[in-house]
């Protein structure tokens, strides 16, 4: 890679300068070393060498301080962003915990994929379905019916089962 001598504004330069006297994360540190670094002429395996980071997040920072927008180091968050929050757990758990049919659908019982759909239309957060039953399975909730309800069920499809074989034997 050319080494194009300064690329950072005296002000850019100030302001990086500024933010390093700040406690930062690490992360966020090398970020801005790396744009500091390449601005005095450092090449980018000079940089990753003195730094120990990836040649792809050198270049990506090296890129940034060439467009002129080295202001935005922190703008881009580290590791993967959270989605699902406090609203969205609560939510879940809610609607759960309740028939589909109460907010409208023709079903009785949910499942994660329509849990899914649905949150995602109700609060904008995509999760997939299996991920739903994770977080499911960390509150102690399910989509299948409890154990009890099961049993409850059989017992009355065995009484009715029993009811129509003496009626019918009855007849007889």
């Amino acid at each position: 890679m050319e080494n194009p001598g300064l690329c950072l504004t005296p002000f850019q330069r100030r302001y990086l300068l500024k933010s390093l006297e700040t406690d930062l994360r690490p992360e966020y540190r090398r970020r801005i070393e790396i744009m500091l670094l390449y601005d005095a002429g450092e090449s980018q395996a000079q940089i990753c060498e003195a730094l120990g980071c990836s040649q792809e997040t050198a270049r990506y920072w090296i890129t940034i301080a060439q467009t002129g927008q080295a202001h935005k180091w922190s703008d881009r968050l580290m590791g993967r962003p959270k989605t699902v929050n406090e609203q969205y757990l609560a939510r879940l758990k809610e609607l759960v915990s309740h028939s589909p049919r109460l907010v409208g659908y023709a079903f009785e019982r949910w499942t994660a994929e329509w849990l899914s759909k649905h949150l995602a239309k109700e609060l904008e957060i995509k999760v997939s379905s299996c991920h739903i039953n994770r977080l499911l399975k960390e509150m102690g909730l399910s989509t299948r019916p409890k154990d009890n309800t099961t049993k409850q069920e059989t017992l009355h499809q065995e009484d009715l089962g029993a009811a129509f074989i003496k009626r019918h034997y009855s007849l007889k």
